[in-house]
């Protein structure tokens, strides 16, 4: 039992309290979010800001400039997406649910190879391609860009990026040392499934009426 205790949880042996406790309270603030996304809340948006605020702070502390490049990117979608979803036009909601148009589509793909060479670029001046972590933080950051990007948007593609990224996340985070964040990965992949499933259902519902 111990061993395996150690296994998931001893890289936090020299960790401060504040750090884990910080990391624990961003992992929660984080499931909800996606939760609330996954419902069509507009709560994904305060809660993914208090998520990714701390995430921003615990990030930099750690020298993971591409993760906290994401959470930083988070927040300013949150505040983009918060007022996109808050528009109202003739009683309904201004931007509804629905699929990328081929714009769209193109944007996704020149937004993910814009973040590509922005990351890179990023870590050839703080000098962080030490390992093959550097990579495929890399690919997972512009990923998720687009993905935000698709939310905020209230474009169903998001899930698509979202399952992606979770999905590489999860033995990515295990591997730096962050099994909590990892278990929020796992879980956000869970989610991530049930969320296109139920907006999908929704888009066919409203193009049907």
């Amino acid at each position: 039992m111990t061993e395996i205790f150690n296994f998931f949880f001893g890289q936090y042996a020299n960790s401060s309290t504040l750090d884990v406790s910080l990391e624990i309270i961003a992992v929660i603030f984080g499931f909800l979010s996606v939760w609330y996304s996954k419902k069509n809340k507009i709560w994904v948006f305060p809660t993914g800001m208090i998520s990714t605020l701390i995430f921003v702070y615990l990030l930099l502390k750690w020298g993971l400039l591409g993760d906290m490049l994401i959470n930083v990117y988070y927040f300013i979608m949150s505040v983009y997406g918060w007022y996109l979803w808050t528009r109202v036009k003739n009683g309904k909601a201004a931007n509804p649910i629905s699929s990328s148009n081929s714009l769209e589509k193109k944007q996704s793909v020149f937004l993910f190879l814009a973040t590509l060479i922005f990351v890179f670029i990023v870590y050839k001046i703080f000098d962080k391609w030490t390992s093959w972590v550097a990579y495929v933080d890399t690919i997972t950051t512009a990923i998720f860009f687009v993905g935000m990007w698709l939310m905020a948007k209230r474009k169903i593609e998001n899930w698509i990026y979202w399952i992606i990224g979770d999905i590489i996340s999860v033995p990515l985070y295990f591997y730096k040392g962050f099994t909590f964040t990892s278990f929020q990965y796992l879980i956000f992949t869970f989610i991530a499934i049930s969320g296109y499933i139920t907006w999908k259902k929704s888009l066919d519902k409203n193009q049907s009426t």
